[in-house]
């Protein structure tokens, strides 16, 4: 232990071991320099014989040996010296003064040689040597108060945090693998991002240009289509994940037992589009699937009544768009069941409306407080009842949209063993609001047909999630589709945006019931909760206190987060972090990653490069789109008057 009388001990001995030196150094210059002792009257008999007596000693046979052994008490006596230790001394500053002064020490020996009066030669010398010694000290204490800890070497913590990762390629024949290469400590490996069970859904978030389309949606897209997946896609920037869909499977029949087709539903370039009508009456079996369609196309085109569903102001138009359904699709077979044929029929004065929906046994109960309204001259609160639906459903009266609603080119059963589909569904950023209304219908009528038993197994991609509404996504697709082997991957920017879209509650939902979550940058309170999802690992502490006689470093363990929420919100583009899940026979034990996709940026460059284009469908002019428009109009105007005329 260290106590006063030590220090006070060690510190005499120091001072000895100097004293020491200059005492040798002393009489090195009393011997060399005798004569100039001599005329400066400076010696005496008996410091004559005793120096003598000293000078018998084999440290003082030669010069160079005496100045060696004061230069070694010297250092000696450095070596238990504790100065004050200072951050602002630095190694290469001490060893300049020990050079010069070693250098000044040890050349001064010359100055012997020459012929000039021997007092000057004799006080140039010992300055010279003396003032070596001065710098052999001066630098000796600089480096007993060097502070060797280096402070600030990873500013950022990026060391510290750093932990293993899965760096085995695990695959079997529905995963998706990702090569990647992460740092740990200091050191960078190669990883996999192995999601080997794509069932449990997977999440991708990102803000614009983090990678998300790049790094991830297209490895997703081609190594599905590779084992062989019927897949959907919602294309939200057409046709970007489309093409790579389409080339990836032109290059690919071959891994289905059936050919698949491919299908495109586009708003935009009609000539490449097909025709489906999301209300076919071969798949509505009852009128809970027309009150479902009612809903999804109301709440996509009115996104604020999604956060108050059961206001009646809200369950009323959508109750009065499911009697509209349910009529068309009861009337002649479901001749007319199209949502054109149900904007034109909302379009039609009440008193026909009435007398013609009350034809209809089955919604009876649907139309009935309209129709009191109605009887009752009640106008303010029948147009309150049903003005939402009529406002709505207007937007949706374009010739374009009518054309590609009325057909039917194909069903949305993408996963039907025996007509297995690959289709894309393409928005416009720039009429995401209309479109995507219907886009959600037809997504909505999709997710019921695909999770059933029996089917093949499919992959479902929604790009920009957010823009669109699906109905009871978290319980008909995300909890209950894995064992009906549909594997979905959301696409968000940022958790927010499922708040603004979707409400609080379903949010909150949606990132805790997906088993897989891969993530670029994000910020805010996405970011702090992928964070503490990742859990901690221990990272080393260091302590370090300075005082004026000693440094003392402790070092601890602490358990810290294994990726902060400051390093989520700096990723760089193609930098993710995320979690992975397993299978009970593929056990992960390393679950957690934060590394970088590895992407082979020319072979994709000359891939895409050697795309084909979407081929035509069909030559389509706008006489032809013009004319459906008014073909479906006068559909309505002759069933009302056949229905009045009864």
């Amino acid at each position: 232990m260290q106590t006063g009388e030590n220090e006070h001990g060690l510190r005499r001995i120091i001072d000895f071991t100097r004293l020491l030196s200059l005492v040798i150094l002393a009489i090195h210059f009393y011997i060399a320099c005798y004569g100039a002792f001599q005329q400066w009257h400076l010696t005496a008999p008996i410091a004559t014989r005793v120096i003598g007596n000293f000078a018998r000693m084999p440290v003082f046979k030669n010069r160079p040996t005496t100045k060696a052994a004061s230069l070694l008490l010297l250092a000696v006596s450095l070596i238990g010296t504790r100065g004050r230790k200072e951050e602002k001394i630095r190694l290469k500053n001490a060893l300049s003064y020990i050079g010069i002064g070693l250098l000044l020490f040890f050349g001064s020996y010359l100055l012997l040689a020459l012929q000039i009066t021997l007092i000057f030669i004799a006080s140039v010398y010992m300055g010279v040597t003396g003032l070596g010694y001065l710098l052999v000290l001066t630098g000796g204490t600089m480096l007993s108060r060097l502070l060797k800890l280096k402070f600030q070497q990873d500013v950022f913590n990026k060391t510290n945090e750093t932990f293993p990762q899965e760096e085995r390629l695990l695959e079997n024949e529905y995963s998706i693998n990702l090569p990647a290469q992460y740092n740990l400590q200091g050191k960078i490996r190669k990883s996999w991002i192995n999601i080997i069970n794509p069932f449990r859904g997977l999440l991708v978030a990102g803000t614009p240009g983090a990678g998300k389309s790049y790094f991830v949606m297209r490895h997703i897209i081609t190594q599905h289509i590779c084992k062989g997946f019927s897949m959907f896609i919602y294309d939200f920037k057409y046709p970007d994940l489309t093409k790579i869909a389409y080339n990836t499977l032109v290059n690919n029949l071959a891994v289905y037992p059936v050919k698949p087709q491919f299908y495109v539903i586009n708003f935009d370039d009609l000539s490449r589009s097909h025709r489906c009508n999301p209300l076919d009456p071969a798949t509505m079996d009852d009128i809970t699937d027309a009150m479902e369609a009612a809903r999804t196309i109301l709440l996509g085109l009115n996104r604020e009544w999604i956060r108050k569903q059961g206001d009646f102001f809200v369950e009323s138009p959508i109750t009065y768009v499911t009697a509209m359904i349910w009529y068309l699709r009861k009337y002649k077979g479901g001749k007319y069941c199209t949502l054109p044929h149900v904007v034109e029929l909302i379009q039609v004065e009440h008193a026909k409306l009435f007398a013609v929906l009350q034809k209809e046994r089955e919604i009876e109960a649907l139309i009935n407080p309209f129709i009191n309204a109605f009887k009752n001259d009640a106008m303010d609160q029948l147009e309150g009842q049903i003005s939402g639906a009529g406002i709505a459903m207007a937007r949706l009266s374009s010739p374009q949209l009518y054309y590609v609603l009325s057909g039917n080119d194909f069903t949305m059963d993408l996963n039907n063993p025996k007509a297995p589909k690959i289709i894309s569904l393409g928005n416009n950023p720039q009429k995401s609001q209309t479109y995507g209304a219907v886009l959600s219908l037809y997504i909505t009528k999709m997710m019921k047909l695909v999770n059933k038993p029996g089917q093949l197994k499919s992959s479902l991609n929604f790009d920009e999630f957010p823009t669109i509404y699906v109905n009871n996504l978290d319980s008909l697709g995300l909890a209950t589709a894995r064992g009906n082997k549909v594997a979905i991957t959301l696409a968000v920017q940022d958790f927010s945006q499922l708040r603004k879209e979707y409400g609080k509650e379903l949010a909150d939902v949606i990132p805790n019931i997906v088993g897989n979550i891969i993530s670029g940058q994000v910020s805010g309170e996405t970011a702090k909760a992928l964070s503490d999802g990742f859990g901690k690992i221990m990272q080393n502490r260091q302590s370090t206190s300075v005082n004026s006689s000693d440094t003392s470093v402790s070092y601890s363990g602490q358990l810290d987060a294994a990726i902060p929420l400051s390093t989520i919100t700096s990723l760089s583009s193609g930098e993710f972090v995320g979690m992975v899940a397993d299978n009970p026979d593929q056990k992960i034990a390393l679950k957690a990653f934060h590394a970088e996709i590895i992407n082979n940026h020319e072979a994709i460059r000359k891939e895409e490069a050697g795309y084909r284009p979407l081929p035509v469908i069909r030559t389509v002019t706008p006489e032809l789109i013009r004319n459906n428009y008014l073909r479906i109009k006068m559909e309505i105007e002759e069933l009302i008057i056949e229905e009045l005329a009864e």
